[in-house]
């Protein structure tokens, strides 16, 4: 698994370095450096504020009486994101990540499991509702050319399959608990009772339908929020594209993301939406590249810091479990 994860992303990053060469790496570079250090770090701050609002998505889904603050889900979230934008996983390595961090700051492993499933399920939702307002502004802006009608078409067919995965998905945690728990038992000793844990914990929050509502609708915010973002620094480097039009590029580009869902850090995937999308909104291939670059260039600024206190957090609980074994063998 680890080779064939090692390939993909060498097969995304040589597809990243032929855009770039193709498209011009000159072109490219001077419109990220026009952003300057100011608007780097104005990008960068518009992205934390994103994740108190993915962290509020996240937060909301759990009952008052679970005592948990909302800043936990906040940092989890970033821990999340950050190792999927950083470190060489796929998108579902850093879904796992993020509720390693949640465990860690006293979040019970089955609450902790099973708001990050329902966490996911309204945020797909959400993105299944950004997808569709994306379709509809193409429909609405651009000329019917057959470049055109065949995104269109495919952009169908992502939404259709993106809404049978989201109700297929939402049965199955909510009716196939049963099933589930019995193959976990039948598979390792204690595994089913874990499994019952995780489904009651589910089970009482779909019992608050105004939460998981509530965690749908900031989920929405989030993706208009990711495209204001993503807007801003279009701006920035000097094009004059509406918002309207980044909405359906961004909203585009995450469902490129979400096909290539097992590509480490969609090396590739990102770059080439974006240089197929900005042409078609009259924006340059140079400049959907270099807004791709400066993503990159957040998500290692953000996310670097972000896994390295992780890591120490992880580190010293680790050294603690050590001392703490060391200690009963020396009473026994």
């Amino acid at each position: 698994m680890k080779w064939r994860t090692l390939i993909i992303a060498g097969l995304g990053l040589a597809l990243v370095l032929y855009l770039v060469w193709y498209v011009g790496l000159g072109a490219i570079l001077a419109a990220a450096v026009a952003v300057g250090w100011g608007g780097f770090a104005l990008l960068c701050l518009g992205s934390v504020a994103l994740f108190g609002l993915l962290g509020s998505a996240w937060h909301v889904l759990l009952p008052a009486s679970s005592g948990a603050g909302a800043w936990i889900f906040v940092r989890a979230r970033l821990v999340r994101d950050s190792a999927s934008e950083v470190l060489p996983f796929s998108q579902l390595g850093g879904i796992a990540i993020g509720a390693r961090a949640l465990v860690l700051q006293g979040v019970s492993a089955p609450l902790a499991s099973a708001s990050l499933i329902v966490d996911v399920t309204t945020e797909m939702l959400a993105q299944i509702a950004y997808l569709a307002l994306g379709i509809a502004i193409v429909s609405a802006r651009l000329p019917r050319t057959s470049i055109v009608t065949s995104l269109t078409r495919a952009a169908l067919i992502s939404l259709a399959l993106g809404a049978l995965a989201g109700v297929l998905f939402l049965a199955v945690q909510r009716y196939g608990q049963r099933i589930t728990v019995r193959i976990a038992a039948s598979v390792a000793r204690g595994a089913g009772q874990v499994v019952a844990a995780v489904g009651a914990s589910l089970d009482a929050i779909y019992r608050s339908p105004g939460r998981v509502a509530a965690s749908l609708g900031l989920h929405i915010g989030g993706w208009i929020g990711n495209a204001l973002v993503a807007w801003m620094a279009f701006r920035l480097i000097g094009s004059r594209i509406e918002l309207a039009s980044v909405v359906a590029i961004e909203s585009l580009v995450a469902a490129a993301r979400s096909v290539g869902v097992l590509v480490p850090n969609a090396l590739g995937v990102q770059e080439a939406a974006y240089t197929v999308l900005t042409p078609l909104f009259g924006a340059g291939a140079e400049l959907g590249l270099a807004v791709s670059l400066l993503k990159r260039a957040r998500d290692i600024v953000l996310g670097v810091p972000v896994l390295l206190v992780w890591q120490a957090i992880e580190g010293r609980r680790a050294v603690a479990g050590a001392a703490g074994a060391e200690s009963d063998e020396s009473l026994g």
